[in-house]
């Protein structure tokens, strides 16, 4: 009896943490574009690069080719001069000559997270007060920086981010974590930004002021952390400047990965939150209602409600062999809660879903939303068994705070 009153209670706490993401999710104005242009400040945008796929040529130019009435910079940074990425730089650039944009080499290694390296040795390029930093895979819609840029009207905002979309997703796999990100992510940090003010920056495309990072450190104080937005976007709200989430969404293209690249993308993301935010991170388990409405199911107290209601047994209209026969008959209860709490999550998620993705395919792959609700169980609970990560190739360990330390085999010394 206890088992099932915590059970219970459980899922109904996960079902309420449900409808809260998705009214915090739903008051947002995702998609909406601003009207006025003027405010047009020059900005630098920073592209860190390494090595390229088929989506890649599609991304670059899409901040080539942005429409943005101020002054604008594009600075490419690789590590090595022969990365091919290089020369896929230099057709771009021979395209676009009207463009100030040019490839940097960037080879100092200047700590484990080679992005930010890259990012630190791009910076002393740039021309403009403000500096965008975009992922490699980002490919951003053409008015962009015209969006980005308009919440910095405001002296008080020291960073601008905005969400992000996994993009058609090529393999099983990335649809498991498509739906982490289309259905579950954006929704989440609206749904905790309802507590607080957003004290951290999504990664795949900042705007931020060039003084304000300078003050923080720069670029290289974050050259050991795995989850460098993090850092950034807590650094600026320690500073007392805010944080603003622009509508406008960008598309992630990600080369195919198969399900263990995904695991261990998502083992890396996992451990890095919970190295940020140990305690928000341990008490997320209390918002996966399909895990506790599965355990209510499977362990509660198997008391049920009638089949056939009473009214239709007794009240003539059926027939009286058909009433003995289906009288006895029960639905278990908890049977029914997880039936319920199954039906919300599977159509809340695919409202999400459809809504950042603007596409409705996004309701046909509904098993991938419970695919990855129990396998985001696993990850939660495998997050806490180590503090090894997979990165670029390489295994790190993860230190207090999200540090970055290199694992250093038992050969070598």
């Amino acid at each position: 009896m206890l088992l099932t009153l915590i059970l219970s209670a459980l899922t109904a706490l996960g079902l309420g943490l449900l409808f809260w993401q998705f009214l915090a999710a739903r008051r947002f104005p995702l998609h909406a574009r601003v009207q006025d242009e003027s405010f047009s400040p020059a900005i630098t945008i920073l592209k860190p690069l390494k090595g390229f796929d088929e989506h890649t040529i599609r991304c670059l130019r899409s901040w080539l080719t942005q429409k943005y009435r101020g002054p604008m910079q594009v600075l490419f940074g690789a590590a090595d001069a022969d990365d091919p990425v290089c020369l896929l730089v230099r057709e771009l650039l021979r395209d676009f000559p009207a463009v100030d944009a040019q490839l940097i080499l960037t080879p100092a290694r200047l700590g484990p997270n080679g992005k930010v390296a890259n990012l630190a040795q791009l910076a002393p390029h740039a021309k403009h007060p403000l500096l965008c930093l975009a992922d490699a895979d980002v490919r951003a819609p053409a008015d962009l920086l015209a969006n980005l840029v308009a919440p910095l009207r405001d002296p008080g905002v020291g960073l601008v981010n905005c969400f992000y979309r996994l993009a058609r997703p090529a393999t099983p796999a990335l649809r498991w974590e498509a739906v982490a990100v289309n259905a579950d992510f954006w929704s989440q940090v609206l749904q905790a930004n309802t507590l607080k003010p957003q004290d951290f920056a999504l990664g795949a495309v900042i705007l931020t002021r060039r003084d304000s990072l300078t003050k923080l450190g720069g670029l290289e104080s974050l050259v050991d952390y795995l989850a460098d937005d993090y850092q950034l976007g807590h650094r600026i709200a320690r500073s007392g400047q805010r944080i603003a989430l622009s509508p406008v969404v960008v598309e992630c293209w990600d080369r195919p990965m198969g399900f263990r690249a995904v695991w261990n993308h998502q083992l890396r993301w996992a451990r890095t939150i919970r190295a940020s935010q140990p305690a928000p991170y341990f008490f997320s388990i209390l918002s996966h209602a399909t895990l506790w409405a599965a355990l209510l199911a499977l362990f509660g107290n198997l008391g049920g409600f009638p089949l056939v209601p009473e009214a239709w047994l007794y009240g003539g209209a059926l027939p009286p062999r058909l009433q003995h026969a289906l009288a006895p008959l029960q639905v278990p209860w908890v049977l029914l809660a997880f039936a319920v709490v199954l039906a919300t999550r599977l159509l809340l998620a695919a409202s999400l879903q459809q809504r950042l993705t603007q596409e409705r395919g996004a309701r046909g792959q509904s098993w991938f939303v419970l695919l990855k609700d129990f396998l985001g169980v696993a990850i939660w609970a495998a997050a806490f068994l180590g503090n090894t990560i997979e990165w670029g190739g390489q295994k790190m360990r993860l230190a207090r705070g999200g540090r970055l330390r290199p694992v250093v085999s038992k050969g070598r010394r």
